[in-house]
């Protein structure tokens, strides 16, 4: 029998979002800027998580760099990331708002700019496979955050329509990407970004992590959505 094509869905962010690890990001992204020679701040690194690796790239180091050598930074921060996956952990009520949303009736999908290795990790770290539609990597996107090509992907892999979707991210990309789309944004205040710069961004609402999320789902854009596919 096939499966029914959810009229509405909510798209959601991961690292930061649903598994703790923007700082794990920010400390790999810090060493292997050491490794290349570059003294860049985890302060500033912090603030960029978010973005594609690309992008990182481009807005903290400088412009008149050897861009040969950009690949070998991104690898050392992939090797960095890995050496951390035992160490991933979903943030509390990951699972259970996943679970809800799909329960509800809408799609579910991961709007991620992982490497699919990476992604591969995350998920396992969530445990909610039974609850999402559908997922997208780095290699589903011509452009990372805050470019809105992964929404996008992800929209296109559920079939829904930009206008029939919520976002859910931790970053102020997420809340620029989804702007790109005239997409509802929710942030969470967990991955290290403050409520006053995720509003500031654009969120229509933020909550301190999916627990809280989760704990007022009637209440927010989510609830709204889902009360229009019963």
């Amino acid at each position: 029998m096939a499966a029914v094509q959810p009229r509405a869905a909510v798209l959601f962010d991961v690292d930061g979002t649903l598994v703790d690890s923007s700082y794990i990001h920010t400390l790999a992204w810090w060493q292997a800027f050491r490794q290349a020679g570059y003294d860049v701040t985890m302060a500033s690194i912090h603030r960029a998580v978010g973005m594609g690796g690309d992008r990182i790239l481009d807005r903290l180091l400088p412009a008149d760099r050897d861009p040969d050598q950009d690949a070998t930074i991104m690898a050392s921060h992939a090797a960095v990331f890995s050496t951390f996956w035992p160490s991933l952990r979903r943030l509390d009520g990951a699972r259970e708002l996943l679970a809800q949303c799909f329960d509800s009736g809408l799609g579910v999908a991961l709007a991620s700019s992982a490497r699919d290795r990476d992604l591969a990790m995350l998920r396992s770290t969530i445990d909610a496979d039974a609850y999402i539609h559908a997922a997208t990597s780095s290699a589903d996107a011509k452009e990372s955050k805050p470019a809105p090509d992964i929404l996008a992907a992800a929209l296109a892999a559920l079939g829904v329509p930009a206008e029939r979707a919520v976002y859910v991210g931790d970053s102020v990309w997420d809340i620029y990407a989804a702007a790109a789309l005239d997409i509802p944004a929710i942030g969470l205040s967990c991955g290290g970004t403050s409520e006053a710069e995720l509003r500031e961004a654009g969120a229509a609402e933020v909550y301190e992590s999916p627990r809280a999320l989760l704990e007022n789902l009637a209440g927010s854009a989510i609830g709204t959505l889902a009360a229009s596919v019963r």
